[in-house]
């Protein structure tokens, strides 16, 4: 199943992708949030559809947003492609380097960047992220797949000089407002193609700047949340976003970032794509 969930921001009512038309499931469906995966909602979910239920085509011009009701957490990894490591200076970690970006940075998949007030380091940054179906702690690697409830494309937008410049850690660079773009949908395991070998792409107007590979990840996803829940549990419907290939502003020479006007497009295999348009911030 692919997941959707449309309409204004905040009034998002839940829906699925059939035959690549939206429908509304609002009338079966509270939201996509802890309850609903917790509560084996996929499953009823797929049922219903699979018994004919009747439902009401979304349009194709309703905004979509964040696939995902607010999680508790969204759990990121810093450093997880060697290319990237490399590009930004970094040794290659001999462990996952984990933050956490806060959830009110999530934002619907097309909807503005808004450059922070006093930011002038504002990147891009394409992932592969994961949406946790069960409560998730000191998980043995092999039983992993159990627990994911699918997949979702993330641009971890990141301000650098928040994170490097100012005391203190890189969550302070990565939980801006509309800094967690998720989306177009949820895939569930069963909609996408070999995890270990999807193409990682994002461009600014038109330029392509990421051109990467899930095959290149230095922790694969599995060992990911293993090693995760061995410091904190991941509750049902937590995202887990798995780190970005080469190709981001602050790794090239000389440095690019974002500027009002700029349009970011970004997509992987199997999840869709997303395009923004980057705005100052304004009152």
């Amino acid at each position: 199943m692919k997941l959707i969930r449309f309409g204004e921001p905040g009034q998002e009512k839940p829906g699925i992708i059939i035959n690549n038309k939206r429908f509304d499931v609002s009338a079966f469906v509270n939201d996509y949030n802890e309850t609903f995966f917790a509560g084996d909602g996929l499953s009823r979910l797929n049922t219903l559809i699979d018994d004919g239920v009747s439902l009401s085509e979304v349009s194709a011009s309703t905004r979509l947003g964040p696939p995902m009701a607010r999680p508790s957490k969204i759990v990121c990894i810093g450093l997880n492609y060697r290319d990237h490591a490399i590009e930004v200076g970094a040794p290659i970690p001999s462990e996952p380097v984990i933050f956490i970006k806060s959830t009110t940075a999530l934002s619907g998949p097309n909807d503005n960047i808004i450059i922070p007030k006093g930011s002038v380091k504002t990147d891009w940054e394409a992932e592969l992220a994961v949406v946790i179906g069960r409560r998730t702690g000191y998980a043995d690697e092999a039983n992993v797949p159990a627990h994911i409830a699918g997949y979702v494309l993330h641009n971890d937008v990141s301000e650098r000089a928040f994170m490097f410049e100012r005391n203190g850690t890189w969550d302070k660079g990565k939980g801006c407002d509309t800094f967690a773009p998720m989306g177009p949908f949820i895939a569930t395991p069963d909609e996408m193609p070999p995890i270990n070998n999807l193409n990682v792409w994002l461009k600014v107007n038109g330029k392509q700047m990421q051109n990467g590979n899930t095959r290149d990840m230095i922790f694969g996803v599995n060992y990911l949340i293993s090693y995760i829940s061995q410091f904190m549990t991941l509750l049902p419907g937590d995202v887990v976003s798995t780190g970005t290939p080469a190709g981001v502003g602050f790794g090239l020479r000389p440095q690019v970032f974002l500027q009002p006007g700029d349009v970011v497009e970004l997509g992987i295999d199997g999840l869709g794509s997303q395009r923004q348009v980057v705005k100052a911030y304004s009152r």
